[in-house]
């Protein structure tokens, strides 16, 4: 039978040399670094197919090769790292032998992706350091948002099944039912304060201030000082949208720290925050709104004056001073919420293309 040449493209890196022999269903034969054996169907059907070549500096005895249905790639390394002028020893190119442009890199393109390569390398060997880090920064955030979210559950559902049995009357008694582990949830989150401040997470520091801050004064100052609005509806109110919210938010970073999505969970995260933080931030506000004559006439928290301007300043001015604030809080963070949303939105759809 006749031995017949098939066409070969070629690349280099600096490393390696690629080599694509251009047969269908071939078999590779007897071998060696100048020269190769192959049995296949080629251009002239079904023979025997045989190439070699002379290269221009000593390459390794190790050949590596891949049989596909279409070709056969060949990749064989360089005894030395160095970027040749040419393939073969000889100056004029084989007639069977033509550049792979589908690999092909000149010099300095190559070298670009040698030294991506490199920092890749470095990258991971980062990283690896990192990871007991990474192992107790995960740790620390899962259990911390399962912390939250049993709370808030134990909150929802206790306030749910409550008005479930008891109807309107579960309203005034609310703060005197749940206030304990609302207390400790919201101390709790203050670590969503200090957490962007030790690079643990990417949220921005000033959106959990502002929420932090606000549902501290309500809880704190206004419910917690003031016996008078603990057996207010509002309490209800502000207390069962806060859960609603957090029930969907802690859950949905949970699973972000084991690198889980859950569709359905998403969607609820960010869907549902566009009713339930206005409304929110609603209620706060009638609590804020229904205090201050409360303050006013108490005096608590006033501020003494000098004698030449009165006996004090009531805390209720720093309460209305504080409802511009709340509504300026609102506008930033229901910006900051709508660009996660977008930004997720649109990381999905390239994922999805």
């Amino acid at each position: 039978m006749q031995i017949l040449t098939p066409h070969v493209y070629w690349a280099q890196r600096h490393g390696e040399i690629y080599l694509r022999v251009e047969l269908s269903d071939a078999k590779v034969g007897q071998s060696t670094t100048s020269s190769r054996l192959f049995s296949g169907h080629g251009a002239k059907g079904d023979n025997e197919y045989e190439f070699s070549l002379e290269f221009l500096r000593p390459v390794r005895s190790e050949i590596n090769h891949r049989s596909t249905q279409r070709q056969v790639d060949i990749k064989i390394k360089k005894q030395e790292e160095h970027w040749w002028d040419r393939l073969t020893l000889q100056e004029k190119k084989p007639l069977f032998l033509a550049p792979d442009f589908d690999r092909w890199l000149d010099e300095s393109d190559a070298e670009m992706e040698l030294q991506a390569k490199e920092e890749e390398k470095i990258n991971r060997i980062s990283v690896e350091s990192r990871v007991p880090y990474l192992g107790l920064k995960k740790g620390y955030l899962f259990m911390y948002n399962l912390v939250q979210f049993l709370g808030f559950s134990w909150v929802f559902v206790n306030m749910t099944v409550r008005l479930f049995i008891l109807g309107q009357d579960s309203f005034y008694d609310t703060f005197h039912t749940t206030a304990d582990m609302m207390y400790f949830c919201q101390m709790m989150a203050v670590l969503e304060v200090i957490n962007p401040l030790l690079g643990l997470v990417k949220t921005g520091f000033f959106p959990a201030m502002i929420q932090v801050t606000g549902r501290n004064v309500i809880l704190f100052v206004i419910f917690g000082s003031l016996e008078e609005m603990q057996n207010k509806p509002v309490v209800f109110f502000v207390f069962y949208l806060w859960s609603t919210i957090e029930i969907f938010r802690y859950p949905f970073y949970m699973l972000a720290c084991v690198g889980t999505d859950w569709k359905l969970l998403t969607w609820l995260r960010y869907s549902l925050w566009i009713p339930l933080y206005p409304l929110g931030v609603i209620a706060e506000a009638m609590a804020v709104i229904q205090s201050l004559p409360i303050f006013d006439e108490t005096r608590l928290f006033s501020f003494p004056l000098p004698a030449v301007l009165g006996q004090s300043l009531s805390f209720s001015y720093s309460l209305q001073l504080y409802l511009v604030l709340m509504f300026l809080g609102l506008f930033i963070n229901f910006r900051h919420l709508y660009k996660q949303r977008r930004r997720r939105y649109r990381s999905r759809k390239r994922k999805v293309h």
